[in-house]
């Protein structure tokens, strides 16, 4: 019997799959010392990115169950 592959936690918690397949992510600078920050500035720091397609093999690695 094959034994389960391991998801990489620290990947679940960045990326996910949206309805139509495509992979997104936060980028990075929106958790703290927001209080500095402009309004235009933040708005853009919580609008999901999509993952390149270069860069999704090596994600599909390190999550092996995501649909």
């Amino acid at each position: 019997m094959l034994k389960k592959m391991k998801t990489r936690k620290s990947a679940a918690k960045r990326f996910r799959v949206t309805g139509s397949g495509k992979i997104v992510f936060l980028g990075a600078g929106h958790s703290h010392h927001l209080e500095k920050k402009s309004m235009a500035k933040k708005k853009k720091y919580f609008t999901l990115r999509n993952l390149s397609s270069s860069d999704k093999k090596n994600i599909k690695a390190l999550l092996p169950y995501l649909k």
